[in-house]
């Protein structure tokens, strides 16, 4: 019997491979400290109650502070939760999570009042708010809290609802820490013999295994642990539903979809033309599951079949400072000082945690901030392009941070999730182009082309697929009608069946999929990803293909943060998503590139 390898625990990982997070504080006990400082800080939020129609000054002193407190507590909130997300079974960092999430909670209660107090004000004196010198700098949150007002509860009702916020997320806590920290997959045996675990990291890589009865093997053990916890993940998915549902009316939204969208300016036409543009390309998809069937060589395509290379010889391994290196060349387009800042953070400035380890939380992502780096969390894997892809979406994300802390006051930094997904996609697009073009095989310039049809089929038509399931689940829930774990199987099985195709071979437990999505706890959030990688197509063609204006455009919009609703970002930098060419255009590039990898099998 081979040794079974098994992840190390966090105590053991080497330094190197890890972030710095004393770039946010030396040590827990810093944290302490600061955390007591900024906890004593809310009571100031009083001092401002009921003065807020005296002058655009004292507005002005509002924000100010208002502003300072969200910064602090925003690089605690960001130290905590980097630790736990690093070893998510540690009961000290689940302790600072808690207590940051408590004060935060309360922090809300104490602030509720500034919203519901400034839209009470006369309309004239919100106007004179708006021209005023005193405010330029917080113009667009005035704008906003206008624009907002008929969603605004009194100030009474809103304390309430802030009071409730801790408890609002327990769902998506419970799914959380369910999956990530109390599941335990077992062991599979890999291609080679070796006894590996099975994780949410190690999943993707097992799928990508060329022993076809690997791949069977990992997923039917994968989501057998589902099966087992399938009642309790359709009790918490339902129960994050209903509280969608519920603050959506509360807040006189017309549904949870138009509640979510809002705050983006960003309407449902957008979503929706996102699905039909899908629907009338699923054709392309189903031709692409054939040719997958037909190049592997089985009688039926099961889900275990999607994601491992067509071609042998495609199969490549890349360490992480390989991985780095493509990275920083793929982007050159951007210029050498985007590329001198990225190198250096990803490598001495360890901006990233790299590796999986026991009780590390799954997948990865960006996680900067107004102070201190923009950190990444990766589980690596080397084997495949799926690893180097993600290190460049991620350090899209991470550069957009750093960009926009740089280059915008506190107030305006962040940007949406809505343009976030543009900046990490982008990367992902210039990587493919400068794969491609130094292939040195047939075999690994076919891959690449697999790679690109795969990630537009993840990214756009996968991710549609789960926006239209939000959309229909949610509509249920406002029905009055109940999603049972029947329910929830049922219409993610239609799904499946409408987005694979008739030839597609369905096995029941693939309907445990919508049960494992954790994007679901943070409602329609998913079609980003489609219409963000829309518009980084378009984007990348610009900056490849044209100058100087196209680059510093680009540039631009980074730096821009959140200064702006996202359509206008996106305008600004070129791409209008509210007419349906960017999706079509994606749509056409996933046909060309079907076609092309057709001719090879």
């Amino acid at each position: 019997m081979a040794k079974a390898k098994s992840l190390p625990p966090r105590n053991k990982v080497k330094e190197a491979d890890t972030w710095d997070l004393s770039l946010l504080f030396k040590s827990d006990k810093a944290w302490e400290t600061a955390f007591k400082k900024w906890e004593k800080q809310i009571d100031t939020f009083e001092t401002y109650r009921g003065k807020l129609g005296k002058s655009a000054k004292t507005v002005k002193e509002c924000f100010d502070f208002d502003c300072a407190f969200d910064r602090l507590g925003e690089k605690l909130g960001s130290y905590a939760f980097l630790k736990q997300s690093q070893d998510v079974g540690n009961s000290t960092y689940q302790g600072m999570v808690q207590q940051f999430s408590f004060v935060a909670t309360r922090s809300g209660e104490v602030a509720s009042f500034i919203a519901p107090e400034l839209q009470a004000l006369p309309s004239k004196t919100l106007k004179s708010y708006m021209k005023s010198p005193v405010l330029k700098d917080f113009r667009i949150q005035l704008e906003r809290l206008i624009r907002n007002k008929p969603h605004i509860l009194s100030g009474k009702e809103e304390r309430l609802l802030a009071m409730q916020g801790e408890v609002a997320g327990t769902a998506s806590k419970v799914f959380s820490q369910l999956t990530d920290a109390d599941f335990k997959f077992g062991h599979v045996k890999n291609e080679k013999g070796e006894q590996v675990e099975l994780s949410q990291g190690s999943f993707s890589v097992f799928l990508e295994s060329p022993k076809r009865a690997v791949r069977k093997k990992a997923y039917e053990q994968f989501y057998g642990l589902f099966a087992d916890h399938q009642n309790t993940l359709a009790a918490t998915l339902s129960s994050s539903v209903k509280q969608d549902v519920y603050r959506a009316r509360v807040r006189n939204h017309p549904s949870a979809r138009e509640a979510a969208l809002f705050s983006d300016n960003v309407p449902t036409s957008v979503y929706d033309n996102l699905i039909g543009s899908v629907h009338n390309n699923l054709d392309t998809m189903y031709r692409y599951l054939d040719i997958r069937r037909k190049a592997l060589k089985v009688k039926e395509l099961h889900a275990y079949d999607t994601y491992v290379p067509l071609f042998k010889g495609g199969r490549v391994k890349i360490p992480y400072d390989k991985a780095i290196e493509h990275t920083c060349n793929a982007v050159a387009p951007l210029g050498k000082s985007y590329v001198n800042v990225l190198r250096k953070g990803l490598s001495e400035g360890r901006w990233s945690d790299r590796y999986e380890n026991q009780g590390k939380r799954s997948g990865a992502f960006s996680a900067g901030g107004f102070d201190g780096p923009p950190y990444i969390l990766m589980n690596y894997k080397e084997e495949g392009f799926n690893g180097l892809f993600t290190l460049a979406h991620e350090a899209g994300h991470s550069m957009h941070t750093y960009y926009s802390a740089k280059n915008q006051p506190f107030q305006n930094y962040q940007y949406t999730i809505f343009v976030a997904e543009v900046a990490s996609t982008f990367n992902e697009q210039l990587l493919g182009k400068y794969l491609m073009d130094n292939a040195k095989t047939k075999a690994v310039k076919t891959a690449l082309i697999s790679e690109e049809i795969d990630k537009i089929r993840g990214t756009i038509i996968r991710q549609t697929m789960f926006a239209e399931y939000e959309k229909i689940i949610h509509a249920i829930a406002e029905a009055g009608e109940p999603l049972t774990l029947e329910c929830l199987r049922r219409e993610y099985r239609a799904l499946l069946e409408l987005y694979f195709g008739p030839k597609f071979a369905i096995d029941d437990v693939q309907e445990l999929e919508g049960l494992r999505i954790p994007h679901f706890y943070s409602a329609f959030y998913v079609y980003k990803y489609a219409t963000g990688l829309s518009a980084a197509i378009a984007l990348s063609e610009m900056v490849s293909n044209g100058g100087t204006k196209e680059r510093d455009r680009y540039l631009n919009f980074l730096k821009s943060g959140g200064s702006k609703f996202p359509l206008d970002l996106l305008r600004d930098a070129g791409v209008d998503l509210e007419k349906p060419e960017p999706v079509d255009a994606a749509m056409a590039r996933f046909k060309e590139l079907v076609d092309e990898l057709e001719t090879l099998v």
